[in-house]
């Protein structure tokens, strides 16, 4: 005990990492960029602005408490650039220099490029968005900026999110936005998407894209806002994708709560989780079908100090498979929890740089269904302090 109270105080950690939606830094945040600091008489009015992430740390991971290894960490690298071409035309790319560039043959891009997509306001109520980009669905913690999010849930670091196709944004009022979107429901072929790719029996889609219905709405004079959305794409021949999700957020003053509800039923395994529960008694694994996978996530975050801010996290999560196929009965395998607390530093007041220190564990519980397949998988801490820096360059 006394061992695992010293590495506590003395290992600095990391973390995984999860990209959203939102820009780094916003045009619109009132942020000084590097060369309006370096020229602050030069009024410039570009068409572009940059922004570089740089996020390290130290991490110290322990196994059922014992003490496994500690190591320093670039967690993350990543730039983006946007901005209009006119009022009505706006572009976004980024680019994540942590991921390996694996070229998909199916969007025709590298596995790197998180969103390369162009922005059409085609009147004051009307948007459409082209090119790869984010698949709308909803929940505070899968949309939000990952700045804001120190370890993600199982369901959501498992998304494939980043997808092509095409959008269209429909302003129904002020506080009102509802979202129709078409993307692909992969990057490459089905030996990429799934661990051991697309079973034999079952013949490719022609089509493989997911639509989704998405509403944003904001009440109690902006104070709630309701994130919802279902989503529905094929697979492969008979085999379909669902997903429900639903994020319902407080944000006031210094408190930002949210509860997310999380629901994806899968003809083929895209998440992985319970193919990977495959273990020594199989001797020939194969990708799981019909799977679904359940998430509740919490959050507290409350600003103590215009410097200091604290938060504790917690998730509920469940993996099973709802008819038999293979080797995999009807029924639960896997239960997740995950509960963090995080102290986060603001030595300027802002969004740039951020110091925090965090702590996390997951539980894992495995049901016989799981343990007859020879699966193991044990449960995990981790202690962390990092930096986190965001630079809008121009």
């Amino acid at each position: 005990m006394k061992k695992f109270v010293l590495i506590c105080l003395c290992i600095l950690a990391g973390l995984s990492v999860h990209a959203q939606q939102e820009p780094l830094i916003s045009p619109n945040d009132s942020v000084d960029s590097l060369l309006d600091r370096i020229f602050p008489n030069t009024k410039t009015d570009l068409s572009a602005h940059m922004n570089l992430e740089f996020y390290t740390s130290a991490a110290g991971y322990f196994t059922d408490g014992e003490f496994d290894e500690a190591a320093f960490k670039i967690n993350r690298v990543r730039l983006e650039i946007l901005g209009s071409f006119s009022p009505s035309l706006s572009y976004h790319f980024r680019q994540s220099f942590n991921n390996y560039g694996q070229h998909h043959s199916l969007d025709n891009l590298s596995s790197s490029i998180e969103f390369a997509y162009i922005n059409w306001k085609l009147n004051p109520l009307l948007k459409l968005t082209v090119g790869k980009q984010f698949l709308a669905l909803g929940g505070y913690e899968y949309y939000v900026n990952p700045i804001k999010v120190r370890e993600f849930s199982q369901f959501n670091n498992n998304v494939a999110c980043y997808q092509a196709g095409v959008s269209a944004a429909l302003n129904l009022s002020p506080t009102q936005e509802l979202v129709f979107q078409v993307l692909n429901n992969r990057s490459g072929e089905d030996e990429d998407a799934y661990t051991f790719g697309r079973p034999a029996d079952i013949d490719r889609a022609k089509v493989p894209v997911i639509s989704t219905v998405n509403w944003n709405g904001l009440f109690a004079d902006r104070a709630v806002h309701l994130r919802y959305a279902a989503s529905w794409g094929q697979q492969a021949q008979g085999r379909n994708i669902l997903y429900l999700t639903a994020g319902n957020v407080y944000e006031k003053g210094p408190v930002v709560a949210y509860l997310d509800l999380m629901y994806s039923r899968q003809g083929l395994d895209s998440q992985g989780i319970i193919t990977s529960l495959q273990g020594p008694a199989v001797e020939t694994p194969a990708t799981a079908q019909h799977t679904e996978y359940f998430s509740v996530i919490a959050n507290f975050d409350y600003r103590i100090h215009p410097n200091w801010n604290v938060y504790v996290k917690g998730a509920y999560e469940t993996a099973g498979v709802y008819q038999a196929n293979g080797v995999f009965e009807k029924g639960l395998y896997q239960t997740t929890w995950n509960a963090q607390a995080c102290v986060e530093f603001f030595p300027m007041r802002d969004k740039e740089l951020k110091i925090f220190g965090h702590l996390l564990y997951k539980g894992y519980d495995l049901t016989n269904r799981a343990k007859a397949l020879g699966a193991f998988v044990p449960n995990t801490q981790r202690i962390s302090i990092g930096l986190l820096y965001t630079l809008p360059v121009f």
